[in-house]
Formats: structure tokens, C-alpha cells, sequence
């Protein structure tokens, strides 16, 4: 069986790893409807003449810095070892990690210790690239080998003195009696998309509902009950995005606000309208939203920790 994508834009995400439950629920929460036949990896949409295409995570990058896919999500550690052209377009706040230099616990206090030794890694080009300057520095040369997987075990089984290889919670790690040496670089999974692609406004409609996905993931809207004497100083402790909202109340000395607040920032900022004499004050999940693409003019700009970089909706030529 076979499934023609015709001149559909084609989207390539994880098919399987750490990765792939966390994005399917993105996927449908920004409304790709679709249906994955089993041991198919492509999937046509039915409601957007758009192609999922389930590949390995490693080979996205090299998929969309190709050409042969229009739109990705992957890690940026693995857009840095591919070294392909790609637009970064958004980061989606999921699969945070450390590409890191580790060495048996206690033996190393510095990656230039390491030079000149036996490395294994999953990412032999930025292994490679980040022991050069030492290298130089020390007129000697690492020798970097490269596995698939298992990094870990290579140092125990005596064929490295030390790996490169990623950090999310360390447990890993601890486990085989290795640390963190130093750091190579940070990581997390973005949306990624081919700079000539073909289907610049699909790739800004994705783009604008994948970052109100997680605008609605962060965020909640806030509604109380305040007096109007009190209403200055509670507007203070919730801004809202451009404005909150005040409506008048069957009692003219009340009235009743509402406004979007960070998630995580909820229960201090129940306490603080507590304060300055809030009642009935009660919070609602946001499914999904739109918001101007100055959305970092508020909240500090910052999703929760995921910061808008690009101030309007990628435009691909």
C-alpha cells in the first residue's frame, strides 16, 4: 500500500523516541486531523493539504536542509551535528538536554584533560569540532569514535576514557558512574522548515497555531470579583496581555476582572488579590489562541520560558 502526498506540504516529524507522544498531542491540539496506517510512515491530513512524514529524529534535519520535506521538528543538537541550512522558526519548550563531555567520576576536572584520548559519541562532528581548539592548543589529536547508541556503557566496557553524549536528567549517567565534564552545548526541540520551501503560507499557519499551542500551554486566564476602591492595586498584580477586562457588577461598589497570567505564577498571584481584597476568584485552561506576533512586548516576553524570537510570522522566498 502506498499513499500519495501529490503537492501537499510535507511535514516530517519523530516516528518514534522521547519525542513522539509529546508531539503528537501538539499535532492535534493545533488541529491536524489525519490518519497513520499501520506500518505507513506517511499520513495525509484531511482537513490541510499537508503530509505528515514519521522519520527517525536524527534524519529530520538532513530531510528539510535537503529539500525533500518542507517542515520539521527536531532537536538542535541534531540540526548542529547535520550542519544543514535550515530556518530555526520556533522553540517548542519540550526535549531540553545537554550535549555534554563525561568521564568517569572523580577523574577528570576539565574537557582538555580528555584531548589526545579515546572519545565515543553519537556526535562525532561536534565531538570532533569542540576537541580541535584543545587539539591545536596541545598539538595532539583525539580520537573520536562513533555508536548508535549505548554511549554510556563504551567508557566501563574499556573502549573510551571518555563520551560525549546527551544529559536530560543525569540518571543515566549517575547510573553508569560517570559526570558532567563540561557542557558541548545546550538543546531543545524546534520547529524547523527548508528556507526555499515551497508553501510559505501553510509554513506561517503551522508556525501561528504551534505558538499558540504553547502560549495556551503556559498561560491561563484569571476572573475575580473586586471593590472598585481596591481595583487600582489589583490591576497592578494582574496586567493582563494589552489590557485586562473590568465589567461592572449588580453592586456599583464591585466589579469583576479577568486577564491572562502565567500558569505556574497562579497560586502566588491568588494570594497576592487575596491581599487587596479579591473574592470568587477562580482560573480557566486556554485550549488554544492567537495572539499579535509582539506578544514579547508582555508577560516578559517570554512563554513560560519559551522566547519568541522572530517578531513576525516566518516568510519563507
Amino acid at each position: 500500500m502506498s499513499i500519495s502526498v501529490g503537492d501537499n506540504m510535507l511535514f516530517a516529524v519523530p516516528k518514534k523516541g522521547r519525542l513522539y507522544n509529546r508531539v503528537l498531542s501538539m499535532l492535534d491540539a493545533v488541529g491536524l486531523v489525519y490518519r497513520r496506517a499501520n506500518r505507513l510512515d506517511i499520513a495525509n491530513c484531511s482537513n490541510l493539504p499537508i503530509s505528515l512524514v514519521f522519520l527517525p529524529a536524527k534524519d529530520i534535519a538532513y530531510y528539510v536542509g535537503e529539500g525533500q520535506v518542507d517542515l520539521g521538528i527536531t532537536g538542535e543538537d541534531i540540526i548542529a551535528e547535520a550542519d544543514v541550512k535550515v530556518n530555526s522558526l520556533l522553540k517548542l519548550g519540550i526535549g531540553k538536554c545537554r550535549l555534554c563531555v563525561q568521564g568517569p567520576k572523580g577523574l577528570y576536572k576539565k574537557a582538555e584533560e580528555l584531548a589526545g584520548k579515546r572519545i565515543v559519541t553519537s556526535f562525532p562532528k561536534l565531538a570532533k569540532d569542540f576537541f580541535s581548539k584543545f587539539d591545536k592548543k596541545l598539538e595532539t589529536t583525539t580520537n573520536i569514535k562513533y555508536v548508535s547508541g549505548s554511549v554510556e556503557a563504551a567508557i566501563g566496557l574499556g573502549l573510551a576514557d571518555g563520551i560525549v553524549d546527551l544529559v536530560e536528567t543525569g540518571t543515566t549517567m549517575e547510573a553508569a558512574g560517570l559526570e558532567v565534564v563540561e557542557d558541548v552545548m545546550k538543546s531543545e526541540t524546534v520547529l524547523i522548515s527548508n528556507p526555499k520551501n515551497k508553501h510559505p503560507e501553510l509554513v506561517s499557519s503551522i508556525y501561528k497555531r504551534i505558538q499558540g499551542y504553547i502560549v495556551a500551554k503556559n498561560q491561563c486566564m484569571i476572573s475575580y470579583n473586586i471593590p472598585k476602591k481596591s481595583l487600582k492595586k489589583a490591576l497592578e498584580i494582574t496586567p493582563g496581555h494589552e489590557s485586562p477586562t473590568v465589567t461592572d457588577l449588580s453592586d456599583p461598589a464591585w466589579c469583576a476582572v479577568s486577564a491572562l497570567i502565567k500558569r505556574k505564577d497562579a497560586q502566588y498571584i491568588f494570594d497576592r488579590l487575596e491581599t487587596v481584597g479579591a473574592k470568587s476568584i477562580l482560573t480557566f485552561a486556554i485550549d488554544n489562541c492567537r495572539f499579535p506576533s509582539d506578544f514579547q512586548r508582555s508577560l516578559s516576553g517570554r512563554l513560560n520560558g519559551v522566547l519568541i524570537e522572530n517578531k513576525t510570522p516566518p516568510k519563507t522566498p
